[in-house]
């Protein structure tokens, strides 16, 4: 099916398709018998993404609250069979690269790199310095420099003075040095190790969110449908068990009119 022939069918069954919108930020986006379709994507990108969206309104109709709990494979195969979920991680990696946050991962290493180039900056002076230990000798410095609030900010305006006259100094993270001359090259180290862990943080919990969506079992069966468009014979190579229980249940009409969609995309691809 072409993309006319497959919103046309959608429609039969009582769905809206909307293909000029923003999709909420998304590709695709599906909610209430609503599919909605970017109309910033490549053009070889909405046959499988109208196929995404048409998986997760099958997946609506077997489970009705998959929406808001993203669902179960118990629900969705009869069986949560661990190498299900395993496999059909597989196929989401490949439909979509995304899914293995491979720039977060690259960027969390670099900043893993700076935090042990000024760990060891600070252990020239501290020999005995640990991260997970207080910083006595720095704790004591700080109290009484404007050089705390960078602890918190990378960069800070400090406002200081009466109602009538006051004094605004901009602090950054890049230029301790100049606006704190006297401070000792193991604290101006400190600070930045601080500055890079919280980056450390903030990447740790992206991944952890992207993480937590791609692993959910609506996204992994809608992904397992696109996949199957895309290279049926290499998602059935990299996830054998699960695209069987799937093909097994699709011939038993479990997935209702998502048969008729891939028995004609089978004959589209072959």
């Amino acid at each position: 099916m072409d993309k006319k022939e497959l919103i046309k069918y959608f429609k039969s069954l009582g769905l809206t398709v909307h293909t000029g919108t923003k999709a909420r930020g998304h590709q695709g986006f599906f909610l209430k018998n609503r599919i909605d379709i970017s109309k910033n994507i490549p053009e070889d990108r909405i046959v499988p993404t109208l196929l995404h969206e048409f998986a997760h309104y099958i997946h609506s109709k077997i489970e009705p609250d998959m929406n808001r709990n993203g669902g179960t494979l118990y629900m969705l195969f009869k069986d949560d069979c661990p190498i299900f979920f395993e496999e059909l991680l597989k196929v989401t990696n490949f439909v979509d690269r995304n899914s293995l946050c491979i720039k977060l991962y690259e960027h969390k290493d670099r900043v893993k790199e700076k935090i042990k180039e000024y760990e060891n900056i600070i252990k020239i002076y501290y020999p005995d310095f640990q991260r997970s230990k207080k910083f006595k000798e720095f704790d004591k410095y700080i109290k009484k420099s404007d050089a705390k609030y960078l602890l918190k900010y990378d960069r800070v305006k400090v406002i200081q003075g009466g109602f009538f006259k006051k004094t605004i100094r901009l602090y950054t993270i890049d230029s301790i040095e100049k606006d704190f001359s006297g401070m000792p090259r193991a604290f101006a180290a400190y600070i930045r190790l601080k500055s890079f862990q919280k980056k450390q943080s903030r990447i740790s919990s992206r991944i952890n969110k992207y993480k937590k969506y791609y692993e959910k079992p609506c996204e992994l069966f809608a992904r397992l449908v696109e996949g199957i468009y895309l290279d049926r014979e290499w998602v059935e190579a990299i996830a054998p068990n699960v695209v069987k229980r799937f093909y097994e249940l699709l011939d038993e009409g479990y997935y209702m009119e998502l048969s008729t969609i891939l028995c004609r995309t089978y004959l589209h691809n072959v």
